[in-house]
């Protein structure tokens, strides 16, 4: 799927538990269709203790995926999630723009 969010985005949770967060994209899981955002959809997880790994045990929490279509670009000339589109700029070069204040991202 080709998506129009990227790594280091800024986005805003629209579904779930953390509807209205933002935080920044870590990653994106292309194959699943979904995106791993900071501080969002927090889960916890209990791990063994691993001495070959100088690993300790105990409770770790991590961010579990969000799906792409539940997060929504946050524009920083407008600060407001927003819809992203393309366009091609002065060079021709295609780029992206946000549908609400039609500044350039990129």
């Amino acid at each position: 799927m080709n998506t129009k969010i990227r790594k280091d985005d800024k986005v805003m949770v629209l579904a779930g538990k953390d509807k209205g967060k933002i935080g920044k994209v870590l990653k994106l899981l292309k194959k699943k269709d979904t995106v791993l955002v900071e501080g969002v959809n927090k889960i916890q997880r209990h791990t063994k203790a691993n001495p070959y790994k100088n690993q300790p045990g105990g409770i770790v929490e991590k961010e579990a995926p969000v799906h792409i279509s539940n997060v929504a670009y946050v524009c920083t000339a407008c600060a407001k999630a927003t819809r992203i589109g393309y366009k091609a700029d002065n060079d021709g070069k295609k780029v992206r723009y946000c549908k609400k204040c039609n500044e350039t991202v990129d």
